[in-house]
């Protein structure tokens, strides 16, 4: 095994002091309060870091024991087989809490209890690596699918986790009193709330599995991961051995509306829509965009289907601002209202690829993956107008008999210049496209209004 490099690091007071410092001398430095991880840093340099205590992924095995788990927790580093850390972007708030000495850098969570209330799965297409690779249908119940091994001491962590609950939401209060939603004490209750079960999906990449759905080299994939990561996870390029990657990116939820098993049965009539996170609008409320409104309407008609007897999902994804991120979704904002001639659908996604580079970063190849993990064959109603989505649902082998776009009553002022430009650019919609003179008239606020 090659000697572990060791690296000068600029901020310490005394720029000669290495990484590999003992534990007294970085009590003294006060820099991280002392633990029971070794401190002692193996810079992921060399390919032969490689141990016996490694458990193989055999990834679309059919069985949890043959496929193996997935084990990224730093409680022991020999044992690790993936790439990454778990809880997503929250690993850097751990590692903040693990610094102040508020977390426990050798914590094991205690499952007892933790295992999801209703039956998923297994499916067939948990053992299809062409169907799932985005995240591991596994890493539900790891205390069920790998007791051996956590009996073992091998600390494996849920990458999946469901519960129940009830969501209490305005617009819902209003389609009752409206008459279009209606109590029956089963899905929605008396008070007016609704029952669900919500189930948590953390990124899981199966690399081999990425690169083949985009279509590029794996290679080629790993080398720009390390790139634009900024050298984030050497492994990349060292430990091409290394297959599965937990990224720092947003987790994925699912809300259910009426019996979870019923959504792997096509014969059973499904309500869907597949949303992407925006904060301004599903959380504030903020009226230049049809996300909240298209959201609502979708909770809507899912309650509605289960009532009938059928089963109603909406899958919340962590995408803000087409992947592109809330800052640059603002800056387009500021540049649209800014431009020549005002915020036109004209010139609504010209503004975007101005600032961004490109008008949509968020790869809807990999959005089905959560659909199969249910093990759905059929959407009988889909809630959503991008053939982004609806391309890559289908292409995965889902049938979609369906396509619902929102009703016009529930579209925003504002955000008809959204909108109109979505129709224009070949948005799903059974209402007439405007011309382009039509489009330049369609005009939003002024930044100052």
């Amino acid at each position: 095994m090659g000697k572990a490099k060791r690296l000068n690091v600029d901020g310490l007071s005394n720029k000669k002091k290495l990484v590999s410092l003992s534990a007294s001398d970085i009590r003294s430095e006060k820099r991280i309060r002392p633990g029971k991880r070794n401190n002692h840093i193996i810079l992921a340099s060399h390919s032969n870091l490689k141990y016996k205590e490694m458990l193989p992924i055999d990834w679309g095995a059919k069985l949890p024991a043959a496929r193996g788990p997935v084990v990224a927790s730093l409680t022991n580093s020999k044992v690790r087989n993936a790439i990454g850390a778990h809880s997503g972007s929250y690993t850097v708030y751990r590692a903040m809490s693990i610094a102040s000495g508020k977390f426990p850098s050798q914590h094991k969570p205690d499952l007892n209890n933790t295992q999801s209330p209703v039956q998923i799965g297994p499916f067939p297409s948990w053992s299809d690596p062409t169907r799932i690779v985005s995240l591991d249908p596994w890493g539900l119940d790891p205390g069920v699918n790998f007791k051996n091994y956590l009996d073992e001491g091998y600390d494996i962590r849920p990458t999946i986790a469901v519960t129940q609950a009830h969501l209490q939401i305005g617009e819902i209060k209003d389609s009752i009193e409206a008459g279009r939603l209606k109590v029956d004490g089963k899905i929605v209750l008396a008070n007016h709330d609704v029952r669900v079960t919500k189930v948590a999906i953390e990124p899981v990449w199966f690399l081999p599995g990425m690169a083949k759905r985009l279509g590029v080299d794996e290679g080629d994939l790993r080398r720009i991961l390390f790139q634009e990561t900024g050298g984030m996870y050497p492994e990349f390029i060292t430990r091409p051995d290394l297959k599965v990657w937990l990224p720092p990116i947003g987790s994925t939820t699912v809300y259910i509306f009426g019996d979870a098993k019923n959504l792997a049965n096509p014969k059973i009539e499904l309500t869907a829509r597949v949303h992407d996170e925006c904060n301004g609008s599903d959380v504030f409320g903020s009226d230049i965009c049809t996300c909240r409104p298209y959201l609502m309407y979708g909770i809507e008609d899912a309650a509605r289907t289960a009532q009938k007897g059928g089963v109603g999902l909406i899958a919340y994804y962590r995408k803000e601002g087409r992947a592109l991120g809330e800052v640059t979704k603002f800056l387009v904002y500021n540049a649209r209202k800014r431009q020549e001639g005002g915020d036109t659908a004209a010139t609504y996604f010209h503004r975007t690829e101005c600032v961004a580079g490109t008008e949509d970063a968020r790869f809807q190849e990999f959005m089905p993956d959560i659909l199969h993990f249910f093990g759905i064959k059929k959407i009988h109603n889909l809630h959503s107008m991008s053939n982004m989505k609806y391309d890559a649902i289908v292409g995965s082998g889902i049938e979609v008999v369906n396509r619902i776009s929102i009703p016009d009553n529930l579209i925003p002022k504002d955000a008809q210049v959204e909108m109109e430009a979505k129709k224009a650019a070949g948005y799903f919609t059974v209402a007439p496209v405007k011309s382009e003179g039509a489009l330049k008239k369609v005009k939003g606020r002024q930044i100052d209004e």
